[in-house]
């Protein structure tokens, strides 16, 4: 029997699940969340990223949606937080971090810019808490919304812009797919929580642009990096190929995410009465079978962070979030097609994760050297349990509708 059909296998998901839950709550402190260390502490002095605020508050909005106790109450700081802490008072949006005290620092031009990654996770957050039935969450839903079609969502291009100065008057010359694909997450999620379908409209635009373009263009090999007419920059950060957010190359890691999340969308268009796109199916299942012909592209088992757009690796080192998002891939298209080929490769990636990444239950290396063993040379720390934790969760519900509202209306397989 494959372990996707098997109850000792969701039994054990379900363990994790509380595992990373249970190691996320000490991300806490009095300001926000904090990205926590190998100790699963947060560093005394150290700041917040909005970010890591964003997707811990998603995660607890979803550990209140298990029924765990006491994560409400972290969703509730989550959404403090994001109202009163990063919120942008004078030019909107929210700061991409503040300082130990929670104040933004005017003269760190970084941590005032107003940058889509993480403001497609205030987005996320806020549809995860809405979905809670937290206060407040609503209300910081409907501002992200605003945000968003004020400032980022592009009608004209379906994809959203990458990063303004805190004022939104000057806009960066460039344009990234990374932050276009959690928008795709947030805006599906938003799609599902307050029943707009625009929201899903928007996703499939992305969608389609990434995955029936992008990546069909290039071998199914995506391309991340374009100028603001979206065209292609094929040597960009070629100098910083292990950059954490824009790494020189192809990232498989992403085709997998890309891959789940057309699924995702596919089938909330159905869920609607509407047909799924022709080259739905087709994309995520080439953006998945691309990665897997490219795992242990350098002889080594597991996935590279990067390779180059012929399959050559770039940078080796292996990173948790890609064999996590394998898996939760792996899950969707063998929900979607149901052949055996996915539930092996599925069976096979959490052996991998279990032996390399996974040190204690609820506790996930973020990063290992081509050699396997634990290094930190793009990530230091365990900063959050977003991906580990959805892995544990995506096998066990449909395609769609998006995690929290999945899990509201109690559609989480036993």
């Amino acid at each position: 029997m494959s372990w996707l059909n098997n109850a000792a296998h969701a039994r054990w998901l379900e363990q994790e699940s509380d595992a990373l839950l249970s190691f996320g709550a000490g991300s806490r402190t009095p300001v926000a969340f904090g990205a926590l260390d190998d100790a699963g502490q947060v560093p005394p002095g150290a700041g917040h990223e909005l970010w890591i605020t964003c997707r811990m508050t998603h995660s607890f909005a979803l550990g209140a949606l298990l029924g765990r106790p006491g994560y409400a109450a972290l969703v509730d700081h989550g959404v403090r937080a994001l109202t009163e802490v990063f919120a942008d008072g004078e030019h909107g949006g929210w700061f991409s971090a503040v300082g130990p005290d929670g104040l933004p620092d005017a003269t760190d031009e970084a941590a005032t810019r107003k940058d889509a990654y993480p403001h497609a996770f205030v987005l996320l957050a806020a549809s995860s808490a809405t979905a809670a039935g937290r206060p407040g969450a609503a209300e910081l839903l409907a501002r992200a919304q605003r945000v968003q079609l004020e400032h980022f969502w592009r009608e004209d291009d379906g994809m959203v812009v990458e990063s303004w100065d805190r004022s939104f008057t000057e806009l960066e010359d460039y344009r990234g797919v990374n932050a276009n694909m959690h928008t795709v997450e947030a805006y599906l999620a938003t799609a599902d929580v307050t029943g707009d379908a625009v929201w899903l409209d928007r996703a499939v635009r992305i969608l389609r642009r990434v995955v029936d373009d992008f990546a069909r263009g290039q071998d199914w090999r995506l391309p991340e990096h374009f100028d603001p007419q979206w065209q292609m920059l094929p040597d960009y950060n070629r100098d910083e190929p292990a950059h954490p957010f824009r790494p020189y190359g192809a990232t498989p890691g992403h085709w997998f995410e890309w891959a789940r999340l057309t699924l995702q969308a596919g089938h909330a268009l159905q869920q609607r009465g509407r047909e799924l796109e022709p080259w739905m199916l087709e994309g995520a299942t080439a953006l998945v079978e691309r990665g897997l012909g490219d795992h242990a592209a350098d002889g080594v088992e597991g996935f590279v962070y990067t390779v180059d757009f012929d399959g050559t690796p770039v940078t080796t080192q292996r990173m948790h979030w890609v064999v996590t998002e394998a898996i939760a891939a792996l899950a969707a298209l063998h929900r979607a097609t149901g052949e055996e080929r996915y539930a092996e490769w599925y069976q096979r990636c959490w052996d991998h994760a279990a032996e390399y990444f996974l040190e204690a239950p609820g506790q996930w290396r973020h990063e290992l050297g081509a050699d396997l063993q634990p290094a930190h040379g793009t990530w230091s720390g365990k900063p959050d349990i977003y991906h580990a934790l959805q892995t544990t969760l995506l096998p066990r519900l449909p395609l769609s509708p998006a995690l929290a509202p999945a899990l509201a209306a109690g559609l989480l397989e036993a």
